[in-house]
């Protein structure tokens, strides 16, 4: 039986790791390329790179020797690529096939869209007829609205689709999309545990892979995203930057609980 993996995610906004909360508040957490060394030595499944910035500023403001600042997102991507011991998924501010090309010749390996699948349902099929369904996530953000159902929204949260979760989930597997990244805006950076409703839903209504994201406040947190609902990964982005040997201590309890995952361990990289 295929193991269920332990996603990271990690958040880019205009050069700075970040941390969110309901996608309006971020907190700097500093170097992004030295997160994913750490995520990297502690045994991490994959990793998910999402850069959320509103521009093309990629400014750390840090030019001292051993902290090289980096002036595009491909330049990032490219200095992340050489310390990440893992598949990493790329995504935002992804608006074409050049983009796509030009992030997986820097080390990608899978590459997640979001606004511009919403926006050109067709662009997931050209895209994974172009570099081949297995690398293309489509990410889906989305929030509990007052009727009780699940709606996406586009743009960061800040506009909505008046499509449910589940509805745009079948339609972007028909589309030709691999893999299906579902974070809850309601749970994000909250710390109270996934919205299990969410990712059972979502889950149900595709075959293919789905990660869960949004929420994820302790290790148990990640087993019940396991236990009740069908989903073939957790991820979580804030967690994992506050423990050290988080990704170790994660598939530890996850391991120690009998679920399906590989057995930890810290690698000599």
């Amino acid at each position: 039986m295929k193991k269920h993996r332990v996603i990271p995610v990690l958040l880019l906004r205009n050069g700075f790791l970040v941390q969110s909360k309901q996608f309006k508040r971020y907190q700097n957490l500093g170097n992004p390329v030295t997160a994913v060394k750490r995520l990297s030595e502690w045994g991490s499944d994959e990793l998910v790179y999402l850069d959320i910035s509103r521009d093309d500023t990629y400014d750390m403001r840090r030019d001292d020797l051993g902290h090289a600042n980096r002036s595009s997102v491909l330049d990032i991507i490219e200095d992340v690529s050489k310390h990440a011991f893992m598949p990493i998924t790329v995504g935002g501010r992804i608006r074409s096939l050049l983009d796509i090309e030009q992030r997986l010749a820097l080390g990608a390996d899978k590459i997640a869209i979001n606004t511009k699948a919403i926006d050109e349902p067709d662009f997931i099929t050209a895209a994974a007829r172009e570099f081949g369904a297995q690398c293309i996530v489509v990410s889906i953000d989305a929030r509990l609205e007052e009727d009780g159902v699940h709606r996406v929204r586009r743009d960061g949260n800040r506009e909505a689709t008046g499509m449910s979760a589940a509805e745009w989930a079948r339609r972007v597997e028909t589309l030709g999309a691999g893999e299906i990244l579902i974070n809850s805006i309601d749970r994000d950076g909250m710390k109270n545990g996934y919205d299990l409703a969410l990712l059972d839903t979502v889950s149900s209504a595709v075959r293919i892979p789905v990660i869960g994201c949004g929420g994820v406040g302790d290790w148990e947190h990640l087993a019940e995203g396991l236990r009740e609902t069908r989903v073939d990964a957790v991820a979580a982005a804030n967690i994992f930057h506050y423990s050290d040997q988080s990704v170790y201590l994660a598939r530890q309890h996850l391991y120690g609980a009998g679920l399906n995952v590989r057995s930890p361990e810290l690698l000599d990289i």
